[in-house]
């Protein structure tokens, strides 16, 4: 099904999919499960208790928990009464949330307890006098400081008929805001990434077809909702294709291998880490993991032998890779189905339907096939800019309506992008350019490697070197002169790192990127 060739909101999809599914099973959270039908019951008890909460249309409200069914079921009612939902990093600190909900204008704020943090009563505590914050719902557990437990929000719901439900869910249409995504904030303050209903159900139906999501499929979702590789990817996704959701609040391996065994998971997506993790699990070989049929991993980085091993440890017919950023919906390229692992390895694939891609040198010209540049990028899926940041949006979002992604990259003949490197990250070694992505790419086949991360230093001489921060495979023993005489074997002496530091893991964020920044503060603080 053309999901661009719908009327289709969001809302809207979640009743197609009750009148598709019907009892098949859409969403299961530890014992609990929901049919589809039974979805779109508590969407709509989600919607009447939202609008009872008082959202209207263009009402932003902070989402603050972890992966769970009522995560999905808040975001849900939240957009059918019109408003915009806000999804908060669960790993953000009250300062962190505070500047997003002020940014945003927030009306109301749904969060939950987790990892040692009440949300709402931090946020409360480092910021009493919120402008526009006028009430707090607690999604899970015990109401703890919110105004409202979520029983007591449904319970507030009953009073308003469910012909108002349907009333404003039926006022909705595709180009309304469904959400204003805040970056990571890696350069300065968090923006916020303006998408709407269309864009997300045009991108993500398509995906979903793409990689054969399919009716009776179950996704254990790993990436957190609070990004589009959960949401939209994630249970977005597969609910408009008649697959099982089953959320991971926690990544834990031995957990997600139990759940893949026990619930016949067949599609896992997720950045390289996690199936890194899973494959060298001591407890793999005991779990019949035979479900696995669909993945897809994000990066830059990724080796060969993890798509073999993703196929053969892990038992997937299918690996694919992908590029995507906040700002173009997060879905930009991806490999196909039949692409040769080389080609997954190597690139993220070719442009989507209906979106442009350019590469382009500093002066804003054209680059041939096979020359480095930044990716432009322009179609259906950019954002319509930075919510309350025109100057921000005018830098990133040119005349044309061509967005400036800030990474490098390069297409060659059949029109697959790779990825070469941020341009931030970037560090000029002599006056040669070096991108850590690329090193990091080449040091990942070198056997006692299992991650990697390089960053630029500083050097009296050079200006800067590189960095490599190691996690060795388990089994071997590796030093620092092992690693720099392997790399002048494989690598331009400009990319060779200078200094190595040994780790048993490197720094992740939720999303699991790498947090470069802390790295560098370990450099320094040992230098």
């Amino acid at each position: 099904m053309r999901y661009d060739e719908e009327f289709l909101t969001i809302p809207h999809a979640i009743r197609l999919a009750a009148e598709r599914f019907g009892d098949d099973i859409a969403l299961i959270d530890e014992d609990l499960r929901w049919s589809f039908r039974e979805l779109e019951q508590r969407m709509t008890e989600a919607v009447r208790a939202t609008v009872a909460l008082g959202i209207e249309e263009g009402d932003r409200v902070g989402l603050c928990a972890p992966n769970s069914a009522e995560w999905i079921f808040a975001a849900l009612g939240i957009q059918g009464a019109g408003g915009v939902v806000v999804p908060l990093n669960t790993r953000f600190k009250a300062g962190e949330i505070s500047y997003i909900l002020r940014k945003s204008g927030a009306k109301a704020v749904f969060a939950a307890p987790f990892l040692g943090s009440d949300y709402i009563a931090e946020l409360l505590r480092h910021d009493p006098d919120l402008p526009a914050l006028r009430r707090t719902v607690s999604v899970l557990g015990a109401k703890g400081a919110a105004d409202l437990s979520w029983t007591e929000f449904l319970r507030a719901g009953e009073e308003v008929p469910a012909a108002t439900a349907e009333e404003v869910v039926g006022r909705l249409t595709p180009d309304d805001i469904s959400d204003v995504m805040f970056t990571s904030g890696t350069t300065g303050h968090p923006k916020g990434v303006i998408l709407t209903h269309g864009q997300s159900l045009r991108a993500y139906g398509w995906m979903a077809e793409e990689y054969t999501f399919r009716r009776g499929d179950s996704f254990l979702v790993i990436p957190p909702f609070f990004h589009c590789f959960g949401y939209k990817a994630g249970w977005l996704a597969s609910f408009l294709h008649g697959v099982t959701v089953i959320p991971m609040p926690v990544f834990h391996p031995g957990k997600a291998l139990e759940i893949i065994e026990r619930e016949r998971v067949s599609i896992l997506l997720g950045p390289p880490t996690i199936f890194h993790d899973l494959i060298n699990h001591p407890d793999r070989s005991g779990h019949d993991l035979s479900s696995l049929r669909v993945s897809m991993t994000g990066g830059t980085t990724i080796p060969e032998s993890l798509i073999r091993a993703m196929k053969s440890d892990l038992s997937f017919d299918i690996v694919m890779s992908a590029y995507g950023l906040t700002e173009a919906s997060a879905l930009v390229t991806t490999t196909c189905v039949d692409d040769s692992e080389e080609t997954v390895a190597r690139t993220t694939g070719r442009v989507i339907p209906d979106v442009e891609v350019r590469i382009v040198d500093e002066t804003g010209q054209e680059l041939a096939a096979g020359q480095d540049g930044e990716i432009l990028v322009r179609g259906y899926n950019v954002t319509r800019g930075y919510w309350d940041d025109p100057g921000a949006t005018a830098v990133t979002i040119d005349d044309e309506g061509w967005l400036h992604t800030g990474d490098i990259g390069r297409l060659d003949g059949n029109g697959n992008l790779s990825i070469v490197d941020r341009k931030k990250e970037m560090y000029i070694v002599g006056g040669f350019n070096a991108y850590p992505a690329e090193i990091e790419k080449l040091l990942l086949a070198y056997e006692p490697v299992a991650q990697v991360a390089v960053i630029g230093v500083p050097d009296e001489r050079l200006g800067e070197v590189g960095c490599a921060f190691v996690v060795p495979k388990e089994g071997y023993e590796v030093g620092e002169k092992d690693i720099v005489e392997w790399s002048r074997e494989h690598m331009a002496n400009f990319k060779v790192p200078r200094h190595v530091r040994f780790s048993d893991q490197l720094p992740r964020n939720a999303s699991q990127k790498v947090l470069k920044d802390e790295l560098r503060t370990r450099f320094e603080a040992k230098a």
